[in-house]
């Protein structure tokens, strides 16, 4: 028997292997189909592909900087919108809230991020695309219309949009991941600094200082989120090759040009700068992604830690 089970276990053992190494294989050849595919374009255009600002298809022109530029500021307009609300969210359910308010909380913002893309893209054309033109963006306009970010044309399909709907559809993900974080930290933490006389406010500035690096996982892996996010941007960002310093403006990312011109990609090289772009995308949301799961594995591992001392 004893023999039977040590052979079961390798069985086992071989198995999980097996499937943590096709995966593996899998993303290594994605990489390498990608860097192939690619390479007449980086051979053609070298680092310049980078910095070029002019995306012609026509005259075989590309130039991925605007599309670069979209992504960044799109994203960064995401995340600055989003973590403050999900902090606050995610202090709530886990620091405030009775469980019987803080599960169906829970569950609502859960199925916030089961909603698909191109639903966020439907209600942000029909509502907040029209709320931005005649609303919010007169109020940013009026108040603060000194800023060059806020000047520009208000049409609703912009940059500024973009990021208000990619800043809802990354809030339960860096909420969920901030929760999760939180409940992480050991009680005894907590009650040592209220047995200490610290108000609740100061307690939970505790515990937002010992989980730290996991919050700053989940900002990174919901800035990753947002970096790669395609349909519901591709709806509303109005998919120009623009660098424009206002976020009323038109402009477009990476995953709006892949999606909105794969298609019609029909030349050699038209074909290999899509999917050059694709790679950089590639490589920018591996680096954001693997960054926060260290993160979030640095602030588990301090968790366990402290709770077997």
């Amino acid at each position: 028997m004893p023999q039977t089970g040590a052979a079961g276990d390798k069985i086992f053992r071989l198995i999980l292997l097996s499937a943590a190494t096709i995966l593996l294989l899998i993303i290594v050849g994605i990489l390498l189909m990608m860097v192939q595919n690619a390479l007449p374009s980086i051979e053609r255009f070298g680092l310049g592909f980078l910095t070029g600002r002019e995306w012609k298809a026509a005259q075989n022109e590309f130039g991925a900087l605007p599309f670069i530029y979209g992504t960044i500021v799109s994203s960064i307009i995401a995340v600055v919108l989003a973590v403050p609300l999900s902090l606050g969210i995610a202090i709530f359910l886990v620091e405030q809230a009775s469980p019987k308010i803080a599960r169906p909380i829970s569950f609502l913002i859960e199925l916030l991020a089961a909603i698909p893309s191109v639903v966020y893209g439907l209600w942000a054309i029909f509502v907040l695309a029209p709320f931005v033109r005649n609303h919010l963006g007169v109020f940013l306009q009026n108040y603060f219309g000194w800023l060059p970010i806020f000047q520009g044309r208000l049409t609703g399909i912009g940059m500024f949009t973009a990021g208000l709907v990619m800043a809802l559809m990354i809030l339960p993900i860096v909420t969920a991941v901030v929760r999760d974080v939180l409940e992480t930290v050991p009680q005894a933490q907590r009650e040592a600094a209220l047995a200490l006389g610290a108000t609740q406010w100061e307690t939970t500035r505790v515990v937002l200082g010992n989980a730290a690096s996991g919050i700053a996982g989940a900002i990174v892996l919901g800035l990753g989120r947002a970096i790669g996010e395609t349909m519901a941007v591709t709806m509303v960002i109005g998919n120009s090759p623009r660098i424009s310093a206002s976020l009323f403006e038109p402009a477009n990312t990476i995953a709006s040009l892949l999606a909105a011109n794969f298609a019609e990609a029909t030349d050699e090289i038209y074909l290999s700068a899509l999917i050059e772009m694709g790679l950089v995308l590639f490589l920018v949301t591996f680096i954001v992604n693997a960054l926060a799961k260290l993160l979030i594995i640095g602030v588990t591992n301090r968790a366990n830690n402290t709770r077997r001392a």
